[in-house]
């Protein structure tokens, strides 16, 4: 993990504890690197809820209530998938904001996306958002840049809330 995003980890949690808001994350081509990151954290267990690794379309269908439909004609890597999956993430883990990953890291292209593209999504105070996002590099360069992005995308949306939101 770089030191940025320890950083950006530190803040999240820090600026969700005074918010008094609970935190999960849905991941994809990041296979819990967000969450593990989090969890990186002292004291994140007051925030951080769970996450669900939804490598697979069928565990993003089963458990996050992503459209199979959706899924069938978008493929995975997709804007509608990721918003769905972030509120997926909220419901399965009851928490008040959630992110979530899904992206073509390489090394071959997924979905008809090339490699390097990425999607973010966040679901925070009952708004949905998806960040659509290009990275250069290798599989580890992409997810790394990803987990960067998603910290720094929650921690603007946290800090838009009230306290006691």
């Amino acid at each position: 993990m770089s030191s940025r995003g320890y950083s950006l980890a530190q803040r999240v949690i820090e600026t969700a504890k005074t918010r008094g808001v609970q935190l999960a994350t849905a991941e994809s081509l990041t296979a819990g690197l967000v969450g593990a990151t989090l969890c990186d954290v002292p004291g994140a267990s007051a925030v951080y809820r769970g996450g669900v690794i939804s490598y697979s379309s069928d565990v993003k269908a089963g458990v996050l209530g992503v459209s199979a439909q959706l899924l069938k004609t978008q493929g995975a890597v997709d804007s509608e998938v990721v918003r769905s999956m972030a509120q997926g993430a909220a419901r399965v883990c009851e928490a008040d904001c959630a992110v979530a990953t899904t992206g073509a890291a390489g090394p071959e292209p997924a979905d008809g996306k090339p490699v390097g593209t990425v999607f973010i999504g966040i679901f925070c105070a009952g708004e949905t958002y998806a960040y659509e996002k290009k990275y250069e590099g290798n599989r580890q360069e992409i997810r790394q840049a990803t987990v960067e992005d998603v910290l720094a995308h929650l921690l603007a949306h946290l800090e838009k809330l009230s306290v006691g939101t």
